[in-house]
């Protein structure tokens, strides 16, 4: 069966760097940060929390176009997590013995947003937005500053649109350690949300180990086309661009039934390659790119499932039935209308989504990430005479007697 290679960095290199950042982060708290700042973001900071003047700044600076997008798409991604609270129900399980959950807001995250060649602030929605719906009491927002030691103005207005508390000026692995350790300006979390490069992916996982949960691992952005010959190539061809625009470790693939659509997605490509203004990002990643052509739709799935795609677009006839078969993939774009850009910034579903296979086992982002179920349970006389019995000889058998024998106190308490 055919595999598609992702890109990936020296694994033992990425973890040296980022760990010797972490510690230094949890040493030395905002001077290192700062320091660290400097070194990747070649900015010298006095303050690293963005004050109100800058978000007052940043309004003015966005245009009415921009705002009306913005609070457009924040509704939507409202409407949708909106609908995904939690309904516990009281169970009975058997007569004395009831058990329900409860929903909890986790009371601090981290936000990291991305900023770089390309500043996210659709992701600022996409995490601000649930994280505010689930009732979580601290939102910390981080992300990288330009030169002149300033956020990019729609970053800010997305963040007060969406509701977000504390807002500061760092990036890559030293916001990471910010928030996992807690500084002298920035707020500890209890779990950080985010997407990143293959740093801030590290960095994620080994603050995961010890000191604070996370999303899930994400790093480089990728997306799987699976076309047949009804496909239209120069959607394909845009959907394929889109998200090698993202960042020189992006990868797109094209798994697809038919040889000339193939061919005509490969001319479309080099065309539209030439009218981005990031043709250069773009092609960088495209030595990550693959064009796959396989005999059958199920061939093609099967590769997918393997695969696990981040974005998966089915620009096929029979999308629906095709859809049945997806296993494993982060978000689903279906037909030839549904372009991968619609889910990223306002059709009301989250980016925030698994990357490097991780589909297999993990979920993207929803209001459930921003929250923790607490069980609970009530036992009454008439459910120890129904449980009691059963719960003693258990633990008795696994030779934990002090368990059995607060069972058995009550037991005797009720005459059993």
């Amino acid at each position: 069966m055919i595999k598609i290679e992702r890109p990936h960095k020296d694994a033992a290199e990425l973890s040296a760097i980022v760990s010797g950042v972490l510690e230094d982060i949890k040493l030395r708290g905002d001077e290192a940060v700062k320091e660290y700042e400097l070194k990747f973001d070649k900015v010298q900071l006095d303050s690293l929390k963005v004050t109100s003047e800058e978000i007052a700044e940043a309004e003015r600076l966005v245009s009415k176009e921009l705002k009306d997008a913005l609070i457009l798409a924040h509704d939507n991604i409202s409407t949708f997590h909106s609908a995904q609270k939690f309904q516990g129900k009281r169970i009975e399980t058997c007569k004395g013995v009831t058990c329900w959950q409860k929903s909890v807001a986790i009371e601090k995250v981290g936000l990291y947003v991305p900023g770089g060649t390309a500043p996210l602030f659709s992701t600022v929605l996409m995490l601000a937005t649930p994280a505010k719906i689930a009732g979580c009491k601290e939102i910390v927002l981080c992300s990288p500053p330009n030169k002149e030691g300033k956020l990019h103005p729609a970053i800010l207005v997305a963040a007060k649109i969406a509701g977000v508390d504390n807002i500061y000026k760092i990036g890559g692995v030293q916001a990471i350690g910010a928030m996992a350790y807690g500084t002298e300006s920035v707020s500890k979390v209890s779990k950080i949300f985010g997407p990143g490069n293959q740093f801030v992916m590290a960095a994620k996982q080994q603050v995961s180990l010890h000191d604070v949960a996370i999303d899930m691992p994400a790093g480089p952005s990728e997306v799987a086309i699976v076309a047949d010959e009804s496909a239209n190539p120069a959607f394909v061809a845009a959907d394929f661009l889109s998200q090698a625009e993202h960042g020189i470790d992006s990868q797109a693939v094209l798994v697809t039934t038919s040889a000339e659509l193939k061919n005509d997605v490969e001319k479309e490509i080099q065309r539209q390659l030439n009218l981005l203004p990031r043709k250069e990002i773009a092609e960088q990643a495209l030595q990550w790119s693959r064009l796959v052509l396989v005999d059958t739709i199920d061939e093609a799935m099967e590769l997918i499932n393997e695969y696990a795609p981040e974005h998966l677009i089915l620009a096929v006839r029979n999308y629906m039935e095709v859809a049945d078969k997806v296993v494993n993939a982060g978000s689903v774009f279906l037909g030839n209308y549904s372009c991968e850009s619609a889910g990223d910034y306002a059709s009301g579903t989250n980016h925030t989504l698994p990357t490097s296979g991780y589909a297999k086992a993990y979920s993207g982002v929803s209001l459930d990430s921003f929250c923790r179920k607490i069980t609970f349970q009530e036992l009454t006389a008439e459910g120890i005479r129904n449980i009691g019995p059963t719960v003693a000889t258990m633990a008795g058998n696994e030779m934990l007697d002090a368990h059995k024998n607060a069972m058995v106190l009550r037991m005797e308490e009720i005459g059993l």
